[in-house]
């Protein structure tokens, strides 16, 4: 008995330790592909508990989530002739388990050499203004640049986006002077509109004064009030000779029309006679 008893308890611990390496558990987001002797077996195991043969079958579970790969920075030429820096990021995702352990040896590694190239070959082919602001379409080009080899592999390609683009400084300050010339440019044209709207505007006030002259002195009253609001000590006012022609028409008619009298005429200066007193010596002389 003792000795049944013991092959029943050998029996019972190999059967334990054949069912716990026949056991696998594959997650919700994982596939299960068995090779049963190195040639695939079956369908890709779905989520849950699984069986395999021991010692017969291997197990490779197979992630199916979205997997976000950074792309290093890439360094090229662009066809400007500008020396850049591009990195990148690549989101991909697993449609076909059986292709990516079947088809290539590292789907991982794959992907990643050939999103490199790839944004090598988007730098070479593009301005460096469309890497500063046309990135949705060069996205998209490197999209359909890394999803046509990875549908071969049995990864689906999400997602491609270009994260930064590093210039030289030499670069950064051109383009500065640039942004600084063109926003000068842009003041000058609407300083330029402003005064032309002005000159508008003060062409129709030139109109209406001369219609109006007393709209020339109320201007004038206008600004003299202007200035002295500044508290000057000193104040410059022009007089124009608009306003004169103004006073002119603006005289009375009938003080216009009366009969100017006119003045006494200023007597000429008569000539002083010169009295000449006779000397007393040269009297006496001329008696004798």
């Amino acid at each position: 008995m003792d000795v049944i008893g013991i092959v029943l308890a050998i029996v019972g611990i190999g059967l334990l330790v054949l069912l716990g390496a026949s056991v696998r558990v594959v997650t919700q987001f994982e596939r299960g592909v068995v090779l049963r002797f190195g040639r695939l077996h079956g369908e890709p195991r779905e989520p849950g508990l699984t069986l395999i043969a021991p010692m017969a079958d291997r197990l490779h579970k197979v992630n199916m989530q979205v997997v976000t790969m950074p792309v290093p920075a890439q360094e090229g030429i662009t066809r400007d002739n500008v020396t850049v820096k591009v990195d990148a990021v690549v989101y991909y995702k697993v449609f076909d388990p059986v292709r990516v352990i079947v088809g290539v040896q590292s789907y991982q590694a794959a992907i990643a050499q050939v999103a490199q190239a790839s944004l090598r070959s988007i730098i070479g082919k593009s301005d460096l203004d469309d890497l500063l602001s046309n990135r949705e379409r060069l996205n998209q080009g490197l999209e359909l640049m890394l999803d046509s080899p990875a549908v071969d592999w049995g990864v689906h390609i999400d997602r491609v986006d270009i994260k930064d683009v590093a210039l030289p400084e030499t670069m950064k300050r051109s383009m500065s002077r640039q942004a600084e010339a063109e926003r000068e440019r842009r003041s000058r044209v609407i300083t330029a509109e402003g005064e032309l709207q002005a000159s508008v505007k003060l062409a129709q006030a030139a109109e209406v004064m001369t219609v109006h002259p007393a709209a020339l002195q109320l201007r004038l009253l206008q600004t003299v009030v202007e200035v002295a609001a500044e508290k000057n000590s000193t104040l410059v006012l022009p007089f124009p000779v608009e306003l004169l022609r103004f006073l002119e028409r603006s005289t009375p008619p009938e003080v216009a029309d009366a009969p100017q009298t006119p003045a006494a005429p200023i007597p000429e200066p008569r000539p002083q006679t010169e009295v000449v007193q006779p000397d007393p010596a040269t009297s006496a002389a001329n008696g004798h």
